[in-house]
Order: structure tokens, then C-alpha cells, then sequence
């Protein structure tokens, strides 16, 4: 199942993404995206730029993946389940299930610059299929769980993220995708910044509903 043009549209870039609230630099990493960082003891996902075990820029890269995780666990890490589930209106996404959706897009680019693959098979389907697709699929399907459940999903896929990265070089990384390039030229280096961009682009959507959630305060996102 390649991604929708809904959400992913491969010819065009994310225009914008909400700022995050400066307060959340004052929070501390939870151990789960410690252990996904990976990064070597004297690191800071505050530090753009190569890490130790990867190629320059795909260490690059992942520290700036690691930069934008760290901003969305440390945003939800302490949400209930009544504010994952909250529905702001007939048309929006839960929290929730955006958490899903950053964990099955991440998977499909896995699969695709892994593997090879355009599409999700019959097994992957099933577990990532709502939140891929999110609608009315994902606000059916994607509730009453804990923020612990959707922290562990994305951090599982994240890790495997990681574990394959180290297994690449930046040759891999500048490489052109020719069954991707039949419009435009585009490399894999594109699709892992997309991952990234997406990532950025869902924490804006998650910040807006966090302020929308009943009982907020009024804030500034």
C-alpha cells in the first residue's frame, strides 16, 4: 500500500510545521527514546550533525529524526487515555492515532528502502493499515490505549530505523530511486527527510490538539 496522496504527496513539500512550545526543553528524555536515541553518552539530541556508528550523513540525519522524537514523546509522554482519544471534531484525528500513523509511515519507508518493496504486504496491512490511512478508518479503529502502548510502537519501529542505518553508507543514501524518479529525480536521502519533515508537520497537528484537549490552558501554539 504506497502512501496517499492525502498525506504523502512525494512531489511536494510540507510548507509549514507549528512550533513547538519552548517549555518543552526543560523536559527530560523518558528511558524508551533513550534507548531508541542510541547516541553515544556525551551527545544531546539539541546537537545537529554526524553520530558515532553511522555514515556523516545519515548520522545526520538521525540526529535530527532523534530531535523531532524526543519533541513528541516528551509532548504526550504524560497524556491520559481520554485526552489520546479526544476527538476535537467529526473531521480530525485523535493523538492517538497520529502517534500510529508517524509509526506506519516510518514503516512503509522502511520496507521500501530496506527491502525494495512499494507496498505493505497482507500482515502489515493489518496492523498499520488505520493508521496509515487515518479518516474515518483510524477514529474507528485507533483508541482506549495508554500513551505507554503508542510510545513502545513507534519506538520498536524507530529502533529498526536505526538498527538498518548502520548497515548503510551515504552512497546508499545519495542514491536515485528510478521507480520513484519517472517525473522528477528522487533519491532515498529525500525519502528519509520526508519521514522526518512528516514527523515535524504531525507534532504541529499534536501541539494544536493538546491545546484543544478540555480543560487546557490557553497557551501560545
Amino acid at each position: 500500500m504506497k502512501p496517499s496522496r492525502n498525506y504523502i504527496d512525494r512531489r511536494s513539500f510540507v510548507k509549514t510545521s507549528a512550533a513547538i512550545s519552548t517549555s518543552l526543553l526543560g523536559l527530560s528524555v523518558p528511558n524508551t527514546l533513550a534507548m531508541a536515541i542510541n547516541n553515544p553518552a556525551d551527545s544531546s539530541v539539541f546537537v545537529i550533525g554526524p553520530i558515532e556508528g553511522y555514515s556523516t550523513q545519515i548520522g545526520t540525519l538521525v540526529s535530527m529524526l532523534n530531535y523531532n522524537r524526543y519533541t513528541i514523546i516528551s509532548m504526550v509522554k504524560s497524556m491520559s487515555m481520554k485526552d489520546l482519544d479526544y476527538l476535537h471534531d467529526a473531521h480530525a484525528n485523535t493523538i492517538g492515532s497520529l502517534l500510529m500513523h508517524l509509526g506506519a509511515t516510518e514503516k512503509y519507508y522502511q520496507i521500501n528502502t530496506f527491502e525494495g518493496r512499494q507496498d505493505f504486504n497482507d500482515e502489515e496491512k493489518k496492523k498499520w493499515g488505520a493508521a496509515m490511512t487515518l479518516g474515518e478508518d483510524g477514529r474507528k479503529n485507533i483508541k482506549g490505549k495508554e500513551v505507554q502502548y503508542y510510545i513502545d510502537e513507534i519506538t520498536s519501529v524507530r529502533q529498526a530505523t536505526l538498527d538498518e542505518l548502520k548497515k548503510k553508507d551515504d552512497k546508499w543514501l545519495l542514491a536515485i530511486d528510478p521507480e520513484w524518479s519517472k517525473e522528477n529525480p528522487l533519491n532515498t536521502y529525500w525519502k528519509w527527510f520526508h519521514v522526518c519533515e512528516h514527523e515535524a508537520n504531525h507534532r504541529g497537528q499534536i501541539a494544536w490538539l493538546r491545546s484543544r484537549l478540555p480543560g487546557a490552558k490557553p497557551g501560545s501554539e
